[in-house]
């Protein structure tokens, strides 16, 4: 899961994007809001932490907008602003839900994995990783927005590794979620299904990485947060 974080203040972005990256989320992150919103509009997310203080556009403005282009991710508003109304005129243009800076990193991140588990509820046929996305009811995929060719046996070692990105996914496992189609696969069988899934991936900013005598994982490159 891809998380966009726009936060202007230096130290509480990079520690807020070292926690996120800790429980194995994808973080963007930026400082202005126009940044953040340019993101926004040409890749998917599936949840947003939007401060309201922002040094270029207000963030109430970059919230509607955000909701005009028919983002429907979840988002949670970080603001230092003391006045109740303030809150109820984010949550009116659109947000989920709100912390109040000085907040205690644990009730930030359960508010986002609450979150994200209600958005998950309502969209439980679509997943993402980066540039790839899966519709599960129709087992297609798209990479970078590009229709991604796959054999029923690539779709299914694809969908175990996005649901588990960026875990490893053990051999055993991967040939059980196979076994529908064919109850005699082999090891090798496998590492072929493997292999052509990677070659399909070439060039994304994905990587399908083999962990020797385990198995398989499927994460995006290494960030560093800033």
């Amino acid at each position: 899961m891809r998380i966009l974080l726009i936060e202007d203040e230096p130290s509480l972005r990079k520690g807020l994007c070292e926690a996120l990256l800790r429980q194995g989320y994808g973080v963007d992150t930026f400082d202005l809001g126009s940044h953040g919103l340019a993101a926004l509009e040409l890749a998917e997310y599936d949840a947003m932490i939007l401060d309201l203080g922002l040094p270029d556009v207000d963030g109430l403005a970059l919230l509607r907008r955000a909701r005009s282009l028919g983002k429907s991710l979840p988002i949670l508003l970080l603001t230092a602003r003391g006045d109740w109304s303030d809150r109820v005129q984010g949550l009116d243009a659109g947000a989920d839900d709100y912390v109040v800076k000085p907040f205690v990193l644990p009730e930030l991140l359960a508010r986002l994995r609450a979150l994200i588990r209600r958005s998950g509820a309502s969209r439980a046929d679509r997943l993402s990783l980066g540039p790839l996305q899966l519709d599960m009811q129709q087992q297609l995929a798209w990479l970078a927005g590009a229709p991604l060719a796959l054999t029923p046996k690539e779709w299914a070692v694809l969908l175990a590794l996005v649901l588990h990105s960026p875990a490893i996914v053990s051999k055993r496992k991967l040939v059980h979620s196979l076994s529908e189609w064919d109850r005699e696969l082999s090891s090798n069988a496998l590492e072929t299904h493997v292999s052509r899934l990677r070659h399909k991936l070439l060039g994304a900013s994905l990587g399908l990485e083999t962990v020797r005598g385990v198995g398989y994982r499927l994460k995006l490159p290494e960030q560093a947060c800033v």
